[in-house]
């Protein structure tokens, strides 16, 4: 069975103490305050109480040995103890998805989390299925990822843009573009062209996959870099999981 958000394991008589992302500073003997989310999944959800341990994280402070130190219905406080890990900065890599349906964005938003995405960038294309992305619901998912496959940062979600006001704007460095329908070399060749230190971002389109005049806009911007994932037409959610695989194991923290 799947545990999700930090969720204790008790197979084989093993407890594992629950993490919790704070965006609050952590530093030694210091009490900072519970939210009310913190303390239902906490006091519901895993029936942890006053005195029982946590463990407190961000990317800017690392990660804390914490205990509950007061938890009164919608208020508590954590009390920090030692540093278990350094703060470290994550190599940027962004995903840039095509709006989906709620149950396969949930589930892109989750599985990004756990291969070590910094930022979810939703767009809106032509074929898109999804007029618009839950920032709140998808942050809450990503939160709970990086709690339990044990990374420090959070990736950022951002608000939904049009495909084109997103190029328009792009900042970022160099972007792959998934585009199994035109004729491109394939994502290890693409990246080979690519400055060794460049910020890494992949855009995956919709199910129906990029229209001939997105394919051709795409094409003409000088930062964007057609590939093929394969010789296969994958699923949007597939290729979103297999493009960011492979980058992480091609360029990213996988090759270290």
């Amino acid at each position: 069975m799947a545990l999700h958000g930090g969720d204790e394991s008790r197979m084989g008589g093993l407890v594992s103490i629950p993490r919790i992302h704070t965006d609050l500073h952590l530093a030694p003997a210091m009490e900072i305050p519970a939210t009310p989310g913190q303390l239902h999944h906490l006091g519901v959800v895993l029936r942890r109480g006053v005195g029982d341990a946590v463990r407190l994280f961000n990317a800017q402070d690392g990660e804390w040995e914490a205990e509950i130190a007061a938890m009164r219905r919608e208020r508590g406080m954590f009390r920090l103890g030692a540093q278990l890990r350094p703060g470290a900065a994550e190599p940027e890599l962004t995903l840039v998805v095509a709006a989906l349906k709620r149950d396969a964005m949930d589930w892109v938003v989750e599985k990004a989390t756990e291969l070590g995405v910094t930022a979810i960038r939703p767009v809106l294309t032509r074929r898109s299925v999804a007029s618009h992305a839950n920032i709140e619901r998808l942050g809450s998912i990503a939160r709970g990822a990086a709690e339990q496959c044990e990374r420090l940062g959070v990736p950022r979600i951002e608000a939904a843009l049009a495909l084109h006001s997103l190029l328009d704007g792009w900042r970022a460095g160099p972007l792959l573009v998934a585009a199994e329908r035109r004729a491109a070399p394939p994502l290890a060749a693409a990246m080979a062209g690519l400055a060794a230190t460049a910020p890494r971002a992949l855009l995956v389109g919709p199910e129906g996959g990029f229209t001939p005049e997105e394919l051709d806009d795409l094409a003409a911007r000088p930062f964007v870099s057609l590939c093929r994932l394969g010789p296969r037409i994958l699923r949007a959610e597939t290729a979103a999981v297999a493009g960011l695989a492979a980058l992480q194991a091609l360029a990213g923290d996988w090759a270290e």
